[in-house]
């Protein structure tokens, strides 16, 4: 649905992921969405460079959150909470419920 507003797919689902998530990194949104790396990885720079996202290092792992200081993140927060609202369920559980490890066989 942002599509039209953000310019295409790809950063609509890596903003709506980290609006989830609150952090990501590349291969995790690359994997989640079946997206090439080198796509997430540039809309990621886009973000970065206009302030929306900033970045940090943990480890050799290069995280993604959102920019506390842009200008308009109440307004793209507001935005982001709409669209994923109004995602189907089977969407939300397909890219948005992270999976936790199996229960231990001895508990029902």
């Amino acid at each position: 649905m942002l599509k039209a507003i953000l310019g295409n797919e790809t950063k609509e689902k890596i903003l709506l992921y980290i609006y989830v998530f609150k952090k990501a990194y590349i291969r995790e949104i690359s994997n989640v969405f079946e997206i090439p790396v080198r796509s997430v990885a540039n809309q990621l720079d886009r973000l970065e460079e206009g302030a929306v996202l900033v970045s940090n290092l943990e480890g050799k792992i290069r995280i993604y959150q959102f920019n506390p200081n842009y200008v308009f993140l109440k307004e793209l927060l507001a935005l982001l909470e709409k669209e994923y609202s109004i995602l189907p369920l089977k969407e939300k559980e397909k890219y948005f419920i992270k999976r936790k490890r199996p229960r231990k066989r001895e508990k029902p």
